[in-house]
């Protein structure tokens, strides 16, 4: 396998976590705060959104360094 410019295999895998955790962790803070105002499901749902964009930011980040 060559060496090349683009994301090795742990790039890649770390990729993949960092993404979960977005996301995970926008959901959750979400549904944290829906449970405190009994609102369940709005704060969830702008939290995964919010969640998937950070997410987004994260991919693109990492993948500008090999570019």
């Amino acid at each position: 396998m060559a060496t090349g410019d683009g994301p090795q295999l742990g790039d890649l895998l770390a990729m993949g976590g960092g993404m979960a955790a977005c996301v995970v962790a926008g959901f959750g803070l979400g549904w944290l705060v829906d449970s405190f105002l009994h609102s369940f499901p709005g704060f969830a749902l702008v939290g995964l959104g919010l969640g998937i964009v950070a997410a987004c930011w994260y991919v693109w980040s990492i993948l500008k360094r090999f570019s």
